[in-house]
């Protein structure tokens, strides 16, 4: 193999757009001992090129929850055609993580700090019995849902929010506030005080629809930003909404709070998927 990491070429930046089934990673960010989509990608390029930048994400999903378009960039000298890379990292990745698309951009791109909107669903199977082929990637949920008072519960997730009592709350991550692309891990990010929990979300809305094996309900959110398991927040609250343990007019008064006691529970995360990023650029 040729030694790419020696040329002396200038560095270029590439943008990747992956999907993955999150089922069997500890979620994007590189963690020690841990299989993460972020270490495997990085594993692979160095095995291809001989180079391992440790590649950026629009955001770190957690453990357990999937993509079906997550973009990655990083720097590489390897003067590598964008399809031969593409095709190398398929071969040596996991079969779970696979590469869509690979380019060459402009240097001023970064997966994180470029992206305008992103849109996130959620996926609900409403049978009896779930197939055991599709259990890692739905909630199951065959209680009776009124779907009339689910689409009401997101529409008022719609506009410019204050959304701390849809934030995560551990205490060992202390990230209370702050989103996936702005949690960086370090201990004196930890130890900040929260930054701010406000965010626009563009459109919230359920959908009904059937696939072979039964009915399912989809739920799906674009926003400018979303906080650490607010998806997962959002779902879990308006599905007891759906179930009548909620009322509607109960989410107004959550999001004043600004306290997630305020809110419902935490979805599963194998019913979740970061669907697609958007960029200036695109526009």
């Amino acid at each position: 193999m040729t030694d790419f990491a020696e040329s002396n070429l200038a560095p270029k930046t590439w943008r990747l757009t992956l999907a993955y089934d999150g089922t069997d990673f500890r979620g994007w960010q590189v963690q020690p001992g841990e299989r993460t989509i972020q270490g495997e990608l990085q594993a692979a390029l160095g095995r291809i090129t001989g180079e391992a930048p440790l590649p950026q994400g629009s955001g770190r999903t957690d453990a357990g929850v999937h993509a079906l378009g997550q973009v990655a960039s990083f720097a590489l000298q390897a003067p590598i055609p964008p399809e031969n890379l593409l095709r190398a990292l398929n071969r040596t990745l996991p079969p779970s993580i696979r590469i869509l698309e690979a380019r060459i951009v402009a240097e001023t791109f970064h997966a994180r700090h470029s992206a305008v909107a992103k849109t996130y669903e959620y996926r609900v199977f409403r049978e009896k019995i779930c197939p055991p082929f599709l259990e890692r990637y739905v909630l199951a949920c065959c209680w009776p849902m009124d779907v009339d008072f689910l689409q009401k519960a997101a529409r008022l997730f719609e506009g410019e929010h204050d959304f701390l009592s849809f934030a995560a709350t551990d205490p060992d991550l202390s990230r209370r506030g702050l989103s996936d692309e702005e949690h960086s891990g370090r201990q004196a990010e930890v130890n900040a005080a929260p930054q701010s929990a406000v965010r626009t979300v563009f459109s919230s809305t359920w959908e009904q629809g059937r696939i072979e094996e039964g009915a399912l309900l989809v739920y799906r959110v674009r926003g400018n930003g979303f906080l650490h398991h607010m998806v997962r927040n959002l779902v879990g609250t308006m599905l007891d909404v759906g179930r009548g343990r909620l009322a509607v007019d109960e989410i107004p008064r959550a999001l004043a709070a600004r306290c997630r006691s305020a809110a419902g529970p935490t979805a599963p995360a194998r019913g979740l998927f970061l669907r697609s990023v958007e960029y200036v650029e695109e526009e």
